[in-house]
């Protein structure tokens, strides 16, 4: 009974013995490739060395080729434009290499011309100079058209709006710009169609643009003494609140002429000019017109300044 139990448990012995083997075969090689691929990852193999090695003298000398390439193509550019000027100077015309060489079909051209008579030549030649002497009387034209409608243009540019109604150099003296803004009186939020300069009484108020003063009126309780000035080109300009009026209706005035002095005359908060810009009816923000005596710099620190005051003079 011993005898047979042995020799059955010999062979799971032998079993056993060789999944072992094998067991331990594979976690010896399971390390093996583990340890081989973080090694790869984090170390180069003295193979993989000398390849990156050499990748980077390639690249280095690339690099060393291209500027040396670049430098020759310039000096050769350098060297043909050379040319090309001396055989211009001596010959008076331009290389027949340069004028041919970037199309073909100008070559065949060239062939052509040398198989023509002197007259066939003498034929084109006058042709070709007809034809340049009507480009020079159409560019001529041209030239005087546009000459006439640039002046048309300067005598316009005169009754656009462009400056400021007073002198406000050092930009300290808007108030309020164009948009909603709190009422000084109802103390709401109310749409304000102009521009307040908080300037003192009997200050000198300048016309913005070429025009003819279309109103002169005076309102106890809206915008005061005002003037209004028509400038022809769906443009008006209005200056309310005024303590003066110098200029009348009727008169035709020039940017820069004094038309009245700024006051505190209507439902006015204290003194101050407001003043508006229309444009085919509609009013506009006057900010945009002040562009005739501004810098660019000049203009974006008076956009900063109009949007501080949020309370309207009037």
């Amino acid at each position: 009974m011993n005898k047979t139990d042995d020799k059955i448990k010999q062979p799971k012995r032998k079993a056993r013995r060789i999944f072992r083997l094998l067991l331990s075969a594979l976690i010896w090689m399971g390390a093996a490739v583990s340890y081989y691929v973080i090694f790869s990852i984090f170390f180069d193999t003295p193979i993989e060395y000398e390849i990156r090695k050499s990748n980077r003298e390639l690249d280095r000398e690339y690099e060393r080729l291209s500027a040396r390439y670049d430098s020759l193509e310039a000096v050769l550019n350098n060297v043909v434009a050379r040319d090309e000027n001396v055989y211009g100077m001596l010959f008076e015309s331009a290389p027949y290499t340069s004028v041919f060489k970037d199309n073909d079909g100008q070559w065949r051209d060239a062939d052509k011309l040398l198989a023509m008579s002197n007259n066939e030549l003498a034929e084109l030649y006058f042709a070709g100079l007809n034809s340049l002497d009507n480009q020079v009387k159409q560019t001529t034209d041209n030239f005087k058209t546009l000459e006439k409608n640039m002046l048309i243009l300067g005598r316009e540019l005169n009754n656009i709006p462009a400056i400021q109604p007073v002198n406000n150099s050092r930009l300290t003296r808007l108030a309020a710009s164009y948009g909603m803004r709190i009422h000084p009186f109802y103390r709401t939020m109310a749409s304000h169609q102009g521009v307040d300069f908080a300037v003192p009484e009997q200050t000198r108020v300048y016309a913005t643009a070429d025009g003819v003063v279309s109103d002169v009126s005076n309102s106890s309780y809206g915008k005061g003494l005002s003037i209004t000035i028509d400038h022809g080109n769906g443009y008006k300009t209005f200056y309310g609140h005024l303590d003066k009026a110098v200029a009348r209706k009727r008169d035709r005035v020039r940017r820069g002429d004094i038309i009245g002095h700024s006051g505190n005359t209507g439902l006015s908060f204290m003194p101050h000019l407001h003043y508006e810009v229309l444009y085919n009816g509609r009013r506009v923000d006057p900010i945009n017109y002040f562009f005739y005596e501004m810098t660019p710099e000049s203009y974006m620190k008076l956009l900063d300044v109009a949007q501080i005051g949020m309370q309207s003079l009037d």
